[in-house]
Formats: C-alpha cells, sequence, structure tokens
C-alpha cells in the first residue's frame, strides 16, 4: 500500500470517536469523577454491545470526492435516564476492534491506524465518553454534552442527537466532527507539516454513533 492510500484511509479513526485511554492517572482520574457523577443521575441502562457501534468517515483535503468509512466498537457502557430523559451516561471503545468499512479491500490501513502515528493502540486501548449535560431541543431531539477522551488527552465535545425510549430500551443516534490534532494526532495534518500537497489529510474526523442500552 502506497503512503497516498494509507494516509487517505487511516484518516480519522476516530475516532473517531468515539476515543482512546489509558492515559495519565489525572485523566484517567477525572473521568472517573465524571462517571461517578452520572451513575448517580437516574435509572441505568446497560449499553448493548452487539447493537451499539460508531461509524467513522475521513478523507484527503485534496480529494473529497473519494469517502473513506468503517467502524469501532465499543466494549461497555451506561445511560442514565430520569423521567423518560437522558441525563447522563459514559462509553467505553475498544480501538482494538477499529476496522475498514469495505470488508473486500484487503489493502487496509488498519495497521497504520492502530500505530504511534494515529490512536497509538497498544498503549490506548480504550477511548472513554462520558456524558455531561444534556438539553432537551424538542421531542427526542437533544443536545449532548461531554468529555471525549482519546490517547489519554480530554476534550469536550457538544453535539445533536436523537433517543427514543419504549418497552425498557433506550437508542440514541448522533453525529459529531472532531478535530483530530486537538488529541495529539497530528500526521499529515496541513497545520503543523509544510509541504504535504496531495498527501494532506484533514484534520476533521466524522463520527456517527449508535447507541442502544437495555434496563
Amino acid at each position: 500500500m502506497n503512503n497516498k492510500q494509507s494516509v487517505t484511509y487511516l484518516i480519522l479513526l476516530n475516532a473517531s470517536l468515539f476515543f482512546g485511554c489509558s492515559g495519565p492517572a489525572k485523566e484517567r482520574n477525572a473521568t472517573n469523577a465524571q462517571a461517578s457523577a452520572s451513575s448517580s443521575l437516574g435509572e441505568k441502562y446497560i449499553l448493548d454491545t452487539k447493537e451499539s457501534v460508531v461509524t467513522w468517515e475521513g478523507f484527503m483535503v485534496f480529494d473529497f470526492a473519494k469517502e473513506h468509512k468503517g467502524y469501532v466498537y465499543l466494549s461497555k457502557g451506561e445511560l442514565m435516564i430520569e423521567k423518560k430523559q437522558l441525563v447522563g451516561g459514559t462509553f467505553e471503545i475498544d480501538m482494538n476492534t477499529i476496522e475498514y468499512g469495505d470488508k473486500t479491500d484487503k489493502n487496509t490501513p488498519i495497521k497504520h491506524l492502530k500505530s504511534a502515528d494515529y490512536f497509538d493502540v497498544e498503549k490506548f486501548p480504550i477511548t472513554i465518553f462520558a456524558i455531561t449535560k444534556v438539553d432537551s431541543i424538542i421531542r427526542d431531539s437533544i443536545k449532548v454534552t461531554g468529555n471525549l477522551t482519546i490517547k489519554g488527552i480530554t476534550n469536550p465535545v457538544t453535539f445533536p442527537a436523537r433517543m427514543d425510549l419504549k418497552d425498557g430500551i433506550a437508542k440514541a443516534d448522533g453525529k459529531v466532527t472532531i478535530d483530530r490534532t486537538k488529541w495529539g494526532i497530528r500526521y499529515a495534518s496541513g497545520k503543523f507539516y509544510d509541504n504535504l500537497a496531495d498527501q494532506t489529510v484533514s484534520d476533521k474526523i466524522e463520527l456517527q454513533m449508535k447507541i442502544v442500552a437495555k434496563k
């Protein structure tokens, strides 16, 4: 696989998404404190790891026509529900589960994405998202704010989402676009490297989250 392919695909796995943990004790303690605070609110709904997934998407700066998508899966988590409203929750994403969307493609950049150039999965195998605030907009539409920890670095994110609660099952969908460089992922970023030309990787990573939790 040539360098352009590697850069093109690996772009943002974000995750995507949502994350990467196992960082400094200070960061872990802060995240744990947030998780404890949210868990004290409402009734707990446990994440269904078979039904929940984060989809990532990225692209080269000078080649917007090509879409590159993949998935990463959650290992555990919970939603906190009070009076049929989302009030908190935490999730852990297993970065070892990163995969490329095209299952027939045998020349994917997954190995590079797991390397220190990107998510350094051996050192930071888990990404964490902890909800800190939920604002109701209208009906089932909400605005979620939380702390996203990737590679031991925590930053706040806010994004629109929708949630449906029925028969003891909570389903939530949301989409957030993050700047990967805020989490120390600078590989082939035009902000930090000159003369990359068509090898420049977009700093933006789009994460589509599908969460299913059961009472």
